[in-house]
């Protein structure tokens, strides 16, 4: 597999790093149901942007990650890199130049990292399997630390995971991430872990990086706060199912779905009551092993209509590159008012 080159010619400024066109990933044994973890997925990232990935847990955000870096292997679905299909079974050499250019940030800090092996040799992992090392590596090693902030880097080097705190560890798993040089950056909930009092120090350093070197990333959160600081587009997961799109600020401050506005009322208010489009959370979330054969926020939606058993309602433009999955927005349909006390959006 031949990928392009991370630098763009001009004529190629347009084209986005990341496409994801109807992604789907279905967990299970044969014989039995399976788990709708990732349903029909689409999205794109370009070049040099923030897209947010936001849900609440068990939505699907860290799947699309998995499946984007081939921790996972897509059921189906088509994923693009600089304009180039990128086949769904991958591995060997053509896997390892796919890294090469995606890298991934965990969630956990400590788990992602060997307790067995010093900083210097993590770092040098990267550096050795893509063939970037020059020599042992050593003066790559202390420059990437560098990049992350760790001073004197011949010291950090020779420390191991456990004698370093939470924002230090991770430092280091995002310069793990640079070391090959990647266009696009998979952060999963890069800060969940951490001290709220680092979490800023953090998000400004990936913003930073961004920046210096270039880099798309995805960014995922189920924090609306970071991912309005963090993002120049939001995206919205609810059951594996993309419900809402667009930029960031606009996304965040007037949403157009159910279930972003609950999101958005459900976040904390300090010296705040209840805001005149709070939105009651009610019934549970579905089970994936078997999804409403319509929108599956359905059964907790305060506007639902029978329409929306009738099939997945598609995106409907409400705005600028804003879309959202709802027939609240179709012309055709009359909405109704469910007795919640939540106020329509039309």
């Amino acid at each position: 597999m031949s990928l392009p080159s991370p630098s763009p010619r001009p004529t190629e400024a347009r084209i986005n790093t990341l496409e994801v066109l109807n992604l789907r990933k279905v967990f299970g044994a044969r014989g039995r149901a399976g788990v709708v973890a990732v349903n029909g997925v689409t999205f794109s990232i370009r070049r040099g942007e923030v897209l947010g990935l936001v849900g609440e847990s068990g939505s699907g955000k860290s799947t699309i990650a998995r499946l984007i870096a081939r921790l996972y292997q897509p059921s189906s679905g088509e994923i693009r890199l600089n304009g180039q299909e990128v086949p769904l079974r991958l591995g060997g050499a053509a896997l390892r130049q796919f890294r090469k250019h995606v890298q991934m940030i965990f969630q956990d800090p400590y788990a992602s990292l060997n307790p067995l092996h010093p900083v210097g040799y993590t770092l040098s992992r990267p550096l050795k399997i893509h063939r970037l090392a020059k020599g042992d590596g050593a003066a790559q090693v202390q420059a990437l630390l560098e990049r992350v902030g760790l001073f004197p880097a011949a010291t950090y080097a020779a420390k191991r995971p456990f004698e370093l705190s939470g924002g230090q560890r991770q430092r280091v798993g995002i310069a793990r991430a640079l070391a090959a040089g990647p266009e696009l950056i998979l952060a999963d909930e890069p800060t969940s872990a951490l001290d709220v009092s680092i979490r800023l120090d953090v998000m400004n350093l990936l913003l930073d990086l961004k920046d210096q070197e270039g880099l798309s990333m995805l960014f995922i959160t189920h924090d609306l706060a970071g991912a309005r600081y963090m993002s120049d587009r939001v995206a919205v997961l609810y059951a594996g199912t993309l419900v809402e799109l667009g930029p960031a600020e606009t996304v965040i401050d007037a949403p157009q779905h159910p279930y972003t506005q609950l999101l958005k009322s459900a976040a904390p208010k300090p010296d705040a009551g209840l805001t005149p489009d709070h939105i009651e959370a009610r019934g549970e979330v579905p089970d994936l092993k078997a999804l409403p054969p319509g929108c599956p926020f359905e059964p907790r939606c305060p506007y639902a209509m029978p329409e929306c058993r009738e099939g997945l309602p598609r995106m409907y433009d409400v705005g600028e590159g804003h879309q959202a999955r709802c027939l609240l927005h179709d012309p055709g349909v009359t909405p109704r008012r469910a007795e919640t006390g939540a106020g329509l959006m039309r």
